[in-house]
């Protein structure tokens, strides 16, 4: 994608997780594209922070391997990979002892005047330890923020309870709480296509729109999070932050401008106008073993390696917002491990047309739809009616007017961490979530997780390779509508 390389203010990174998953898979190569493309200043390095102790040597060899791996050759010259490589440095520190502190403290006087930013790429149980710790050592200081991945607690009590520990140390205004899915290209064209045209914005209400999905499917099952995959499920994992957030977007009013706050207060009335959730308005799943593209694959509890578990891997739920612009118009949510495919997308369904004037030999008329297709091939089509060409009377059908990211705009589409953690160094909030959205998710997912708890029966078992348990086809059939299966 063409591009302008704006450049940063010198910093230091300092990830805390260093040498885990995270980091190998996604931050140290962001940050190895960011180097590549321009973007760092030369006043710019990374601190990988991990209990273990380790050289520098093999700290650089373990993020070269990260940069082969997870970043094409093509992308990678080796003069590139070498000045990246020359930027990492590592410091073993204890999240729960005091063993480290001070030599971290030493290490990040070296770069003192810089902008700070640590990256708890942890488990969100090591978030409190690591700021009070953070506090205790006098290494939160006004130049510094603070990054949390998601999920941010499992419930509202105990996110509460996160949110108050990392606020002992950093101001809201220094805490960034990410999800990768709002640094996602076609996401924020999504703000771009609602309030940068006004095309749609005269329609996007309950008066022109019948129903809203948004699908986040996975084809690939827990692999080697199924320790932790099984103490969260899939609205953990998924609905409380990624779909919920899109569904923010979708939904939100215009914000007066562009600003952080603006665009939070905004998310924030969404989440708190969602009308409270009751049986049957979902449908929880878990994946038995099935087949997909690669030949067979083992179930749930296989990948587990456990006998019994009510974790669901699969979500469908009937969700609705109750204000004027929305109420009567359902959003239909689906989530879950070992679908039919690999697909992120939103798919706005226009109310029909009241009246065909073209009588039945032209074929039915199908209503309008807007597609945003987040992963794969990014892009967004509007499905309209055509008069299919040739003689021989009016025969109508659906055509896409089709923009694809890969076909408009040339050269890669950035990761969406290159963006976010580079957002975090400039102090724009924007797309990150802030305390009160956090809490607000969970308020309204926490009589869910009750209900559930509640509930003697297991979730629908659904074989790999399918879309889901049957149930959530009935979920959306019952109301007259269907699920988009590839809609773009």
């Amino acid at each position: 994608m063409t591009s302008r390389v704006i450049p940063v203010e010198p910093f230091v990174l300092v990830v805390f997780g260093g040498t885990g998953d995270l980091a190998r898979r996604k931050l140290i190569p962001a940050m190895f594209e960011r180097d590549a493309a321009g973007q760092f200043p030369e006043e710019a390095d990374v601190i990988g922070v991990s209990r273990g102790k380790m050289t520098q040597e093999a700290f650089a060899a373990l993020a070269k391997e990260a940069v082969e791996e997870h970043v094409p050759q093509k992308e990678r010259p080796a003069p590139s990979v070498k000045r990246f490589l020359k930027r990492l440095h590592h410091v073993a520190a204890d999240a729960t002892e005091d063993e480290g502190w001070v030599a971290l403290g030493e290490e990040l006087k070296r770069f003192e005047g810089r902008i700070v930013v640590f990256y708890l790429a942890t488990g969100p149980a090591l978030f409190g330890p690591i700021c009070k710790r953070l506090g205790e050592f006098g290494l939160a200081t006004g130049n510094t923020r603070v990054v949390v991945e998601k999920p941010v607690g499992k419930d509202s009590e105990s996110a509460h309870a996160v949110n108050e520990a990392i606020a002992q140390v950093f101001p809201e205004d220094r805490v960034y709480r990410i999800d990768h899915y709002l640094g996602k290209e076609t996401v924020q064209n999504l703000m771009a296509l609602r309030f940068a045209n006004g095309l749609f914005e005269p329609l996007w209400n309950a008066a022109h729109i019948d129903h809203v999905q948004i699908t986040v499917a996975e084809a690939l099952g827990v692999e080697g999070r199924a320790g932790y995959y099984d103490t969260a499920g899939a609205l953990r994992d998924m609905v409380q932050n990624h779909l919920l957030q899109l569904l923010c977007l979708v939904a939100m009013e215009p914000p007066a401008m562009l600003d952080a706050d603006a665009v939070r207060d905004e998310k924030l009335k969404v989440l708190r106008a969602l009308k409270p959730m009751v049986a049957p308005n979902w449908v929880r799943g878990q994946y038995r073993a099935g087949a997909s593209a690669g030949g067979p694959v083992p179930g749930y509890l296989e990948d587990l390696g456990a006998q019994d578990s009510h974790t669901e891997t699969f979500v469908a739920l009937k969700a609705e917002i109750e204000n004027w612009r929305w109420a009567g118009v359902p959003f239909y949510l689906r989530t879950g491990k070992r679908l039919a495919e690999r697909v992120s997308e939103i798919v706005i369904t226009f109310r029909p047309v009241p009246h065909s004037i073209f009588g039945q030999g032209a074929g039915p008329i199908v209503a309008n739809r807007l597609v945003i297709r987040l992963q794969p091939d990014e892009g967004v089509k509007l499905w309209i009616m055509i008069k299919d060409p040739g003689p021989g009377g009016m025969r109508l059908r659906p055509v896409p007017l089709d923009m694809s990211f890969a076909a408009a705009f040339a050269g890669r589409n950035p990761d969406a961490y290159e963006r976010l953690v580079l957002d975090v160094v400039r102090g724009n909030q924007t797309l990150f979530m802030r305390r009160d959205e956090v809490e607000a998710a969970w308020a309204w997912i926490d009589p869910i997780l009750e209900a559930w708890s509640q509930a003697p029966e297991p979730p629908r078992p659904y074989t790999a390779g399918t879309w889901g348990p049957s149930a959530a086809i009935a979920l959306i059939e019952r109301d007259g509508r269907t699920w988009a299966d590839g809609g773009m």
